[in-house]
Parts: structure tokens; sequence; C-alpha cells
């Protein structure tokens, strides 16, 4: 952030009048002598720049701090901390515990917030603080210790070292701090463990029949011991796991022990066939800088939706009364013409029967 300072300039109205009436009163030369008004050049922005990282001597280029200790035991490490800003600050450099955010980004504790984990482990000198004041462009590396208890229990623990500089704007202090993971992998029971602890589904139809939407909400618990992240893949079934639409596949972000992560994956071009059959599948993975905890194996869990095609089965209906009222109709028609044929056949043979006896009768006569 920048710290402007304003300039100071002179009322050049009223200098000027007061330049008039010397010029009236005193001699040329004196008017002369008389300064011109002028600003001020306006003062330096002074910018604060923090750069901190673990130290890289001789060894690969670290961009965290990666450890396996076992209980009881302790190692030394540094931290290089940079002043890239153009003032001189004031660092306070200390370690914290780490977090999941409900978003799943990777936090830690507010400045002033004690950490009683990883955090709490590490002490530069004996003290869980420690200030440096650095120049302009100048750096330097801070030691600390990490020292694991003997009570620690075994998987990853999490936290932070983190470079903060704080500095007043306004009425409120700022606090400007610059974090670096710090991951130790306590040896023991290490227990890789990503679960699906709930799952539920909806369907929103389409007037197209064939072109629904399936939304799947499930929550991913991290029920481990070791810090993972993942490849999540979201899917439809209908019946005999037939698929009902391509599958949507995205990552999960690394979850640190006992966090917890609700995921809403909305599966496009779902037909509306009934039975459907959502299913998510998670495959655990790990860091590639973290040690290597064992086989990871998948997990899945799937629940049930209806989609009845209303509409369809609307249509089907229609279709189906309208022809029963044409086949009624069509009955009806042959029925009557059927009775009319009867009673024109009926008709003929009387007539015909008439004409008989009328040319008997004339006969005998």
């Amino acid at each position: 952030m920048q710290i402007f300072r304003p300039a100071v300039r002179p009322n050049a109205r009223l200098s000027a009048t007061i330049a008039s009436v010397v010029a009236g009163a005193v001699a040329l030369g004196a008017m002369l002598a008389s300064p011109p008004a002028r600003a001020e050049e306006a003062a330096p922005i002074d910018e604060i720049g923090i750069s901190a990282q673990p130290v890289n001597d001789d060894g690969p280029i670290r961009t965290r701090f990666d450890y396996q200790i076992g209980p009881g035991q302790s190692l030394e490490d540094g931290y290089n901390v940079s002043n890239r800003g153009t003032a001189a600050q004031t660092f306070s450099v200390f370690a914290t515990d780490a977090f999941n955010t409900d978003e799943g980004a990777f936090s830690l504790l507010d400045t002033g917030v004690a950490p009683t984990d990883a955090g709490a482990w590490v002490s530069f000198s004996g003290e869980p603080s420690v200030q440096v004041t650095l120049q302009p462009g100048e750096s330097t590396t801070i030691p600390f210790t990490m020292r694991v208890p003997d009570d620690a229990t075994p998987g990853d623990h999490a936290g932070g070292l983190v470079a903060s500089v704080q500095s007043p704007d306004g009425q409120v202090i700022v606090d400007r701090r610059l974090g670096t993971r710090l991951y130790v992998r306590v040896p023991g029971d290490l227990q890789p463990n990503l679960s699906i602890a709930g799952i539920s589904a909806s369907y929103t139809p389409n007037v197209n029949p064939f072109a629904g939407e399936t939304t799947i909400t499930y929550t991913v618990r991290n029920a481990g011991n070791v810090a993972l992240s993942g490849d999540l893949k979201a899917e439809v079934r209908g019946l005999f796991g037939i698929p009902l639409a391509a599958p949507v596949q995205e990552e999960l972000s690394e979850m640190l022990p006992g966090s917890t992560r609700t995921v809403t994956t909305t599966i496009s071009g779902v037909g509306q066939w009934v039975y459907l059959n959502p299913l998510v599948t998670v495959y655990p993975r790990v860091d590639e800088t973290a040690p290597n905890p064992g086989p990871l194996l998948s997990v899945s869990r799937d629940t049930v939706v209806f989609a009845v095609p209303w509409l369809l089965l609307g249509l089907i209906l229609l279709a189906l009364l309208v022809w029963g009222g044409l086949r009624l109709s069509r009955r009806r028609n042959d029925a009557r013409a059927k009775e009319w044929m009867e009673h024109a056949e009926a008709e003929a043979r009387r007539k015909a029967e008439t004409e008989r006896e009328s040319v008997s009768a004339g006969s005998g006569a």
C-alpha cells in the first residue's frame, strides 16, 4: 500500500497582492529580489514490500517447509526475509497453525491467536517470535528450531511461518502478512482417508425431456490423519448402470486432517428416464513434495432420484385419448352403418315379399 504525503503550496493570490504592494513602495531591485511563489516537490512515496521463503542453500528449491520428525525430536532450519519496499521496516516473524476455510482455501490463524499444533512447535532462540528491522532491499536469514512434543499424534500437522509488518493507515493499523506453508509428518499409524459423509441430488426438467439437469450436493471429509487433495468425478447412471450423460470431473484442493468440504456439481444433458442414479467418486492424492503415506483408495457414494417425464406422459395420454376417441367414433359409425344396411336389407326383403304376395293374389283372381 502506498502512503502519500501532501505537498505544501502557498496561497498564490495572496503572494501576488503582497508583491504588488511592495513594488509600489520600494525600488525595482527590491521587487526583483522577491522570490516567486512555488509549490514544494512531493515527498517520495513509501511502498511496503515483503518477500519470505525457505532457505535454499545448495539443495533443491523449496516453496514450503516439509518435515518428517518423530515425537521428541528437533531440527534447525532458516527463513529468508527480504524488504522489497522503499523504506526501512520492522518485521515480526512467527509460526502459527493452519486450517481450511469453508471455501477450501489453506489459511492461517490471525495474528495474536495462540497456536496449539505445529505452529506451537517452532521457536526462535527459545521465543515464539522474533523482530528484525531491514533497510530497503536488505535480506536476512532467521534461524528457528522445530521440536515435536513427546505426545504428538501420528500424521500430518499443518501450520505456517509468517513475516508480518504493521503500519498505520489513518486511524487503523494495517497488518501485512506473508506466510509460507509448514507441514510436519509425525511417523506412526498413518491413515489416509477421504470419505463422503453425505449426498443428495435433485433434478431440474427441461422442455426437451432429454436435456434436463441433475444437481448433486455432497460432503467430503478428511477422516484420516494425512493431508490429501484429489480428483472428483460425478456422473448419472440409469437402470443396469447405463451412463445417461457425460461425467463431470473437477479438482479437490488439499484438505487438512479433520476438515470437511461441501461440493455442488451440476450435470447437464440428463434425460427424464424415471430412475436416475447419481454417483460421485473421490480419487485421493498427496502433494508431490509430501512423503508417501501408503496406498490411497478411492471412495464412491450414490443416491437415487426419480425423474418422471410428466410432459411426455401428458402428450402420450392426450394422443391415446385422441386415438381412443377416433376409434370409438369409428366403431359407432360402423355400428350405425351395419344397422342401416340390415334395415335396408330388411326393407328390401319386405318389399319383395309384398310384391310376391301381390302377384300371387292377381294370378288367383
